[in-house]
């Protein structure tokens, strides 16, 4: 993969010395999903063990509303999730996403990438996998993303500064909570939940999993409100110093959820791919600025040009033989805060969106 080399070489992680407790930020939000459950059409409750569980479109019918709120959840607090309608570009309802620390919602939070798997004989029946997404990786902290990034959720230490500082706010003189996501189509068995409970270092009441099949409008809805973190993914991977990007929005339209499994993932895949559009504010020299927004957008991938569906059953539903430049917004500009430039690459592809998406009456 083709790599940017002007400032691709932070002096220090980009979250070194950051104090944010995203566990922290989401526990307003994850109050609010389940204070407001029926209203959202979610359901939750607690297993044996006393973990919450959080339905939002397994049996539950969920709706783009708690996917919004998820959405937000999975940001840690720091993105702020919205809906816009009004048929643009030809499409009537588009997600917008906007984050003022773009590299901790996106990567140190919202990004799926904690690896949770366990074999039929471990479950005593079917095996498992999902990828967990949230504040509560940063709890963890499993994922070699979190050294290069150099964040840790502060409140997972108690001895930290930033717990000496709060320890005269109720909510964490009580106990510290963690919330993680999961793309799933049902509860995670009890050894993944006790290994989550163990690496997050929680007591079973103090953490909450949220479940969201894509198949549903919440699962549809918090994937699709991923697109700014796509694009800080991508950006991480072509070697921009995650250091240097200092803002961040995006939108991406809205596709209706399949009932297949795999065309909702499709769906989902495509609103980004070929319907995403990114800005990022930056430091740092022109180069570098210049040359992200040239290397970013989708349409650098060979895999470029048909229904993610599509590329995933002729890649034999093996993700690693997909071309990893695909996976980005379809749209980018980046903007200096250093020389005032702005500069764009990529396009728009609502031609396949829509016939893909769109039945004419």
């Amino acid at each position: 993969m083709t790599t940017t080399t002007a400032n691709a070489i932070p002096l220090a992680p980009p979250l070194a010395t950051s104090r944010l407790s995203i566990n922290t930020l989401a526990r307003p939000l994850v109050a609010r999903l389940l204070s407001q459950a029926e209203a959202l059409q979610v359901h939750a409750r607690r297993d044996a063990s006393g973990v919450c569980i959080v339905d939002a479109g397994i049996t539950a019918t969920g709706s783009v509303e708690a996917g919004l709120l998820i959405g937000e959840i999975c940001m840690g607090g720091l993105g702020q999730v919205r809906l816009r309608p009004g048929a643009i570009e030809g499409w009537p309802t588009w997600i917008e996403v906007h984050s003022a620390q773009p590299v901790l919602a996106c990567l140190g939070s919202q990004y799926a990438g904690w690896s949770l798997a366990a074999s039929k004989e471990e479950t005593g029946g079917k095996k498992f996998f999902s990828l967990g997404s949230g504040p509560a990786r940063a709890l963890a902290g499993k994922e070699k993303l979190f050294a290069k990034l150099g964040y840790r959720d502060p409140i997972a230490d108690p001895a930290s500064d930033y717990a000496s500082d709060h320890t005269s706010d109720a909510a964490n003189a009580t106990t510290k909570t963690g919330v993680l996501v999961l793309e799933v189509d049902r509860a995670p068995p009890k050894i993944i939940i006790d290994k989550l409970l163990h690496d997050c270092a929680l007591t079973p009441a103090a953490l909450t999993l949220i479940l969201t099949p894509t198949t549903s409008l919440a699962g549809t809805t918090q994937v699709v409100a991923r697109v700014l973190e796509v694009a800080l993914h991508k950006a991480h991977e072509l070697g921009f110093a995650l250091a240097n990007i200092v803002g961040g929005s995006a939108c991406a339209p809205l596709p209706a959820p399949s009932p297949d499994g795999v065309q909702a993932m499709g769906r989902t895949n495509d609103a980004i791919l070929y319907g995403g559009r990114v800005h990022l504010t930056v430091r740092g020299d022109d180069a570098a600025a210049r040359a992200l927004a040239q290397q970013l957008p989708s349409k650098n991938s060979s895999d470029y040009g048909r229904s993610f569906a599509d590329i995933f059953k002729a890649a034999e539903y093996d993700f690693y033989r997909i071309d990893a430049a695909l996976f980005a917004p379809a749209e980018v500009w980046v903007s200096s805060l250093d020389s005032g430039n702005t500069w764009h690459g990529g396009g728009l592809n609502m031609g396949l969106l829509t016939g893909l998406w769109l039945q004419e009456a």
